[in-house]
């Protein structure tokens, strides 16, 4: 990891990602105890950890993604993504008030497509996104 990418991450986690990554684990263990909705929390798991560590690594999709991903983004849209997305947008806006904060906020608001469409992605590193011809456009 670059250190870059480290004392990004550590003020990531101080300033947003600790509260975004338990509103994911919140969701996941919703997903838990409803048996048929394990895949969606699963998928919440994976995104807290990149919630509370987001910097050198992306998202691309998955190239074995189908029409059940897909089905199943509505569902998540309609349970928990909207939620986790407000929550990005809500703890965005007092990052963009301080000087320090404002690279914090657009990366706050560059996470709100992956929090409502989780299913179908998945998170690598930035170098191994590079490697691959399908690198995500989520690039940090």
């Amino acid at each position: 990891m670059k250190p870059v990418n480290l004392v990004l991450n550590i003020l990531w986690v101080v300033f947003c990602g600790f509260w975004m990554a338990v509103g994911y684990l919140v969701a996941a263990l919703i997903g838990f105890v409803l048996i048929v909705t394990i895949p969606f929390g699963i998928a919440s798991l994976r995104l807290a950890g990149y919630a509370l560590w987001p910097f050198g690594r992306t998202t691309v999709p998955k190239p074995t993604a189908g029409v059940g991903s897909m089905i199943g983004n509505v569902v998540w849209v309609i349970v928990a993504g909207w939620w986790l997305a407000i929550g990005h947008l809500v703890t965005s806006v007092p990052l963009f008030l301080s000087i320090i904060g404002i690279p914090f906020g657009w990366a706050n608001l560059k996470m709100i497509p992956i929090s409502l469409m989780p299913l179908g992605t998945e998170v690598v590193s930035a170098e191994e996104a590079e490697r691959t011809p399908a690198g995500g456009p989520q690039r940090w």
